[in-house]
This record gives structure tokens, sequence and C-alpha cells, in this order.
């Protein structure tokens, strides 16, 4: 009799388990700006926080190259088998396609056979340093989503810099330095991403993990955005509230996962010993196969989708924001300062719509449209919003503590619903089935 009944909640649970799924999953999507409701007063405009969705936005990306002649092929010219340092037979040729290694071969989508990639002129000129800038640029503030990755068909670099730029390449900032031996290169002790910890998620590392000669199974090289996630929602990022409640208040959390452009500095090739082979020069090259860089653009929870358009990235902005970051209010929507979305509350977070200017609405304050009361407010005769007492403003958009200043943790404003669809279903469920005797 017990079995059978510890099998009932089994099953019951299993079935409530299958509910509660699609309703954690929506937690921190925000791939909605606003939804129409109903009310006693009608339909109304319910605001959310929004963004858009995550995407491969090297599809969006242009590409330059410092010094702009470090391609190879230009003259024509022999190098080394990858697998086979001291094989030296190939040749690298602008002027023939299947010989050619221009820079787009690093986000093309592997056309021809074997992988296609760009490739660096050899160290011919040794030992002056062969070094080389990868300048990737949007035009369009971007925040990272996944991590950063480099395929190399060469050895991976000796040494390497992964830098970031907030302001359109004006200035720069290092992401992770990359070396077969920090302090010797960069006078950093080594350390992984594994080594960090919430209070040092931002600490910029050196790691000899990536730096390796040649070898046909080590040519991949990280930038873990994952693992730094990791921190705030768990190993397999399953508690994305928790992240998603720091980036909203934490900004330089916030921008460390933001950018504008990326910079990767190739400063040595993969020398695989001691001491230059000066002999066979044209064994030491660098080869990019591949570079994924995954986020989305930065609308500042305002918007759902970018359009790209005469090659630029521009958010389609909501909550009567505008500017390519939905970064201002619309003109005649400036009756509160502008201000981001917000993660919080979870699930939907809050929209921060921008308001009509009090010049612009005349006495028509509010219908059920477009100039809607907030926070639970009702309309009255288009002229007025009644506001329930926690709340005040044209349109009941200030909480009434904020303007007091006496807003606080025990306020219970801005806190989110204790229930959820799912609970209560197993709530119900429960109900209706016997206790157990043990």
């Amino acid at each position: 009799m017990y079995l059978s009944r510890f099998l009932s909640i089994h099953a019951l649970w299993v079935t409530v388990s299958s509910v509660m799924q699609p309703y954690l999953l929506v937690w921190g999507h925000y791939d909605v700006c606003k939804s129409l409701i109903y009310t006693e007063e009608g339909k109304v405009w319910d605001y959310t926080a929004c963004q858009p969705e995550s995407t491969d936005m090297t599809k969006y990306l242009k590409v330059k190259l410092d010094p702009p002649d470090i391609t190879c092929g230009d003259p024509p010219e022999s190098f080394c088998a990858m697998g086979n340092p001291y094989m030296c037979n190939n040749e690298c040729d602008a002027s023939t396609p299947e010989l050619a290694h221009p820079p787009e071969l690093m986000f093309d989508f592997e056309g021809r056979h074997p992988s296609t990639f760009w490739q660096s002129a050899t160290w011919k000129e040794y030992p002056k340093p062969l070094q080389v800038n990868i300048t990737l640029s949007w035009s369009k503030t971007i925040e990272l989503t996944d991590n950063i990755v480099i395929t190399f068909e060469s050895g991976r670099p000796d040494q390497m810099i992964l830098e970031k730029s907030l302001d359109y390449g004006r200035t720069w900032q290092p992401y992770q330095y990359y070396a077969t031996d920090c302090l010797h290169a960069f006078h950093m002790d080594p350390k992984s991403v594994k080594d960090l910890s919430q209070h040092t998620v931002l600490e910029i590392i050196c790691t000899e993990e990536y730096s390796t000669g040649y070898s046909t199974n080590s040519k991949i090289i990280h930038f873990e955005i994952k693992d730094r996630f990791a921190f705030f929602a768990g190993p397999r990022l399953r508690n994305m509230a928790s992240l998603y409640g720091q980036l909203d208040t934490t900004k330089k959390l916030r921008d460390f996962f933001t950018v504008t452009d990326l910079r990767i500095r190739l400063l040595r090739p993969a020398v695989g010993e001691v001491f230059v082979d000066e002999l066979h020069l044209a064994r030491y090259f660098y080869a990019i196969s591949d570079i994924k860089v995954r986020g989305r653009c930065k609308c500042n929870l305002h918007a759902t989708s970018c359009l790209y358009d005469n090659s630029k990235l521009t958010c389609e902005c909501e909550h009567n924001t505008t500017g390519p970051d939905c970064g201002k209010c619309k003109k005649n929507y400036q009756g509160r300062p502008w201000s981001p979305g917000s993660y919080l509350p979870i699930p939907k977070g809050t929209a921060n719509t921008c308001i009509p200017s009090i010049s612009s609405i005349g006495t028509n304050v509010c219908d059920n449209e477009l100039l809607h009361c907030q926070n639970g407010g009702t309309c009255q005769n288009n002229v007025r919003c009644a506001c329930p007492d926690a709340y005040t403003g044209i349109l009941c958009e200030k909480l009434r503590c904020e303007e007091a200043g006496s807003c606080g943790s025990d306020s219970g404003q801005g806190a989110p619903p204790r229930g959820s669809p799912a609970l209560l279903l197993l709530t119900a469920l429960l109900g209706t089935a016997s206790p157990l005797v043990f």
C-alpha cells in the first residue's frame, strides 16, 4: 500500500515537473517587449524588459589586419606543412584562388576541402618580430553570450593578447593574455578561469592553457564567457535568474561582457622549442581557420530584434525609445529621464518605458492603448490616472517611497511574485493525494 502511494506521488511529481519545465525555461528569455492584457478598463499594453536572441555575430563584423600586407601570397611564397615542419613545399599565392588565404576565410563556412583558413606571411625577416593585429569591428555595441573561440591551423601562438574596446576602437583594454611562459612574456603568474571566483571574475589573467606548438589536437584558443557566467548561474547555467540579477545591479560586470570591437594581437608564432630554427623560417607563421563570436545587439532591454541594413546593425526600439542602442527617449516622450530596462523582477523585468512629456500630453493623459496607466492604475476620463497607494506620477510610473527616499528591502515593492502556475498546480495535485503514513 505504501509503495503504491509512493508511486502515485512520484507520478504526480513527474507530471508537475513537465508542467514546470516550460515555465522555468522562460526565465531570462525576455523575448517580448509588450503584450495586450485584459483589465476591467479593457485592453491595455503590459510592457516588459526585452532583448534580442543570441546569434552568430561574425556575420556582421568587419575585419582589419595590421600590417595590412601581412597576408601571405603577394608575392607567392612557400611554407612548411602543418604536421611536418620540415616539409616546406606548400605554396601560398594570392593570385590563385586554390592557393590563396585571405582574411575572410576566418569566417567562412568551410566551403572548400580541406578546411579553409587565413594565413600570414612567414617569419622570413627574423629576428624582427612577426606580429599581427586582427581587429573585429561591429560599429555597434554588442553583448557577448558565449565563449570566443579561435581555431588555428598553424601552431597556437607562443604569445597572444585578446583585447576589447567599448568606444569603437578609440581605446583598448586587455581581455586575456596567452603565453607558453606567462612570467617571461607578460610578467604575470599563470592562471586559469577555474582559479577565479564571483569576487575576482573581472580579473585579467594570463593563461598557459592554450599555448602549445605543433599538435593536431591542439588548435583551439578560448576566451571563457560561460565559465564566468557559471560563477553566478551555476555550472550548467540553470540559475539564469541569479546571473541576470547580478548583471542588472553591477554595471562593471555588465560592461565586462560588452564590446564594440575585439582585437587579437598575435605577438610570437608557435616555435615549439626554446630557440628559433633560422634554417627553416618558413615553418613559422600564423594561420586561423575559424573565429566564433556569439552575442546579441545591446538594446538596453528595449528591443527584441536588431536590423542589419547598409552594413550596419541597429536595434528596433520599443518602449518609446530610439537610437542605435535604444539609448534615449523619443521626441515628446521625455516625461521622465531615460533609463535602461531592468531584468528584475524575474521573470518579466521592468520596461522603464519612456512616457510622454507634459507639454505633449495636453488634456489626454491616458487611454487604453498607448498612454495606459501603469502598476495597476486606472484611467479616469482620459485626464488622470488614479494610482494605487504605493505608486505616484503622471501614469503611476513611480514608487511613492522613491520620492520619499524610504524604499528598502522591507518595503515589499518590486519583489518577484511568490507563486507560479506550476507551484499552484503542484499544491492542488498534492492536495488530492492521500497522506503517506510511515
